[in-house]
């Protein structure tokens, strides 16, 4: 992809949320939105277009940080009359035969959690990856 020094590849280097997109699109064609927040405190302003792109696409979300350095899969949204909230899964999950992967077990494990908005990083910039599916790949399903 050349958008790398050649020691990169191999290396133990971590990509962030724009390095998603450019791999989603150059090898399965499909493009990503990167929604920038210079601060956890600004996931609220992004909050209703994550929402738009759930309802419209169904389609995870990669989000890392600087600081906040921990990549984590957005897969809903949730709001209460006063709270909004992020579904958090982790990434770096792996199924193995010895694990049950029932939602309770996950949940559980903390692989997977409601994470409120207030509980991200006010230090930390955040990159969202939102992909963007085509019109007719929706409606092969």
């Amino acid at each position: 992809m050349e958008d790398k020094p050649g020691g990169f590849s191999g290396s133990r280097e971590w990509i962030g949320s724009v390095e998603v997109a450019l791999v989603l699109d150059q090898l399965f064609d499909v493009p990503g939105r990167i929604v920038h927040t210079r601060s956890g405190r600004e996931l609220e302003e992004v909050f209703d277009k994550l929402k738009t792109h759930f309802d419209q696409t169904g389609c995870p979300v990669m989000m890392g940080g600087d600081l906040d350095a921990s990549s984590k899969g957005v897969f809903g949204t949730c709001q209460t009359s006063s709270e909004k909230y992020f579904l958090i899964v982790d990434p770096h999950f792996v199924k193995t035969d010895a694990c049950e992967t029932d939602s309770a077990d996950l949940v559980e494990a903390g692989w997977a959690k409601w994470v409120n908005l207030d509980g991200f990083s006010g230090s930390s910039f955040y990159n969202l990856c939102l992909p963007q599916i085509k019109s007719d790949a929706l409606n092969q399903e």
